[in-house]
C-alpha cells in the first residue's frame, strides 16, 4: 500500500472509535471485530481520557534465548518509522516485562503514535511523564534481557487469547483507546471505512429519537437498515 494511501487511512481512522472499527469489521465477516482482548490503556493514564492511537503496525517478536532464530542485531527501537504504531508480543508469554521507558522515549523522539505491549511493561510513570499511550497487558519489573531475545522486527505476529488467535501483519492500522485495542487489515481497510460511516450516522440519528423517547427496537429498524 502506497504511503499517501496509508495517510489518508490514518486520518480516517481518527474519526472513528475502536467499537465502530469492530462493528465493521465484523459487517465484513471478522467475528471478533478485530479486538485484541486483555490490552488497555496505562499511559499517558490508566483507562481514562481522550487518547487514541491509530498507525500503521511495527511489529516486535521476543522468543526464549534457546529459540533457534537468530537474534536481530542492534536495538528494535532505533528503526519505529514516524506515524507507526509499535507492537510487541512475547511467546510464549512471559512476567518479564518486554518494554520500559527508553523504549518510550526513543519511540518518541522518532515520531511513533504509541506501543502496544501483548506481555508487561515498566516504568509506569515515566512512560505517563512522557506523555506517551502505551497499551498492554500488565506491569512489571523485570527486563526481558535474562531470559529472551528478539528474533523479528516487521514480521507477521500472533496474538492469542480467550480462544483467539489473529495474526498482525507489519503495516496493519492497529486502533487504541479507552474502550481497548483492535487491528484493522490492511486489505479490509478499504471495505471497512465506508461501513463506519454509515453506522456512525445511523447510531447517531438513533441516539436522537430515542432521546425523545422512541424505543430502541423502532429506532434500529428505521435507521439501522
Amino acid at each position: 500500500m502506497a504511503s499517501a494511501q496509508k495517510d489518508g487511512i490514518v486520518r480516517a481512522l481518527h474519526e472513528y472509535t475502536t467499537c465502530d472499527v469492530s462493528d465493521a469489521l465484523c459487517k465484513l465477516k471478522v467475528y471478533h471485530g478485530g479486538f485484541l482482548p486483555g490490552l488497555t490503556m496505562w499511559s499517558p493514564q490508566r483507562q481514562d481520557g481522550a487518547t487514541k492511537i491509530v498507525g500503521p503496525a511495527y511489529t516486535v517478536q521476543y522468543a526464549p534465548l534457546d529459540d533457534p532464530r537468530a537474534k536481530v542485531p542492534g536495538h528494535y527501537i532505533d528503526s519505529v518509522p514516524p506515524g507507526a504504531v509499535v507492537f510487541v508480543t512475547c511467546s510464549p508469554r512471559t512476567p518479564n516485562a518486554l518494554y520500559g521507558g527508553l523504549m518510550s522515549t526513543r519511540a518518541r523522539a522518532s515520531g511513533a503514535v504509541g506501543s502496544v505491549i501483548d506481555g508487561r511493561f515498566r516504568d509506569v510513570q515515566e512512560q505517563r511523564d512522557l506523555d506517551y499511550p502505551v497499551f498492554a497487558r500488565d506491569v512489571g519489573t523485570t527486563p526481558p534481557g535474562p531470559l529472551f531475545k528478539v528474533v523479528g522486527v516487521n514480521v507477521p505476529v500472533r496474538f492469542v487469547s480467550d480462544g483467539q488467535d489473529t495474526t498482525i501483519n507489519p503495516g496493519d492500522f492497529v486502533v487504541g483507546d479507552v474502550n481497548g485495542v483492535v487491528v484493522l487489515p490492511q486489505a479490509l481497510a478499504g471495505q471497512a471505512l465506508p461501513l463506519m460511516a454509515k453506522q456512525v450516522e445511523a447510531d447517531s440519528k438513533m441516539a436522537v429519537e430515542i432521546q425523545k423517547g422512541m424505543t430502541f427496537t423502532e429506532a434500529g429498524k428505521r435507521f439501522r437498515l
